[in-house]
């Protein structure tokens, strides 16, 4: 039977950032979308049940990453890369905003910031 605990330390860690950043991103920009319509307090309040779901997976994927050897550094650079990579896809597929080079840009920013704090 698979179990979280038999996967390796970076799977379990990024993979739980990664669903924890699908929740964030539509917790955050989705209700733009779809309750536009709606009072804003419609929409806080389906984006904190939403954000639930995020919280459940990003709070034991910051814990295993931390037990397992990752630096708060590192986990908060690593969480940029994810949300950057998570949101481009949403703004362009989901949100129809037009791909920009500047998020090629801002990537590449991340890519060394990821370079700075892994290195040591």
């Amino acid at each position: 039977m698979f179990s979280l605990a038999d996967l390796p330390l970076p799977v379990k860690t990024f993979g739980l950032l990664v669903g924890s950043n699908l929740f964030m991103t539509w917790a955050w920009y989705g209700h733009l979308k779809t309750l536009g319509a709606r009072p804003w307090i419609v929409a806080a309040l389906v984006s904190w049940g939403v954000a639930l779901f995020e919280y459940l997976l990003q709070v034991p994927a910051n814990r295993i990453g931390f037990a397992g050897g990752y630096t708060l550094a590192q986990l908060k650079i690593v969480q940029e890369v994810i949300t950057l990579v998570v949101f481009v896809p949403f703004a362009v597929v989901v949100m129809q905003q037009p791909l920009k080079l500047d998020y090629l840009w801002a990537g590449l920013c991340l890519v060394g910031a990821v370079y700075f704090i892994f290195r040591s």
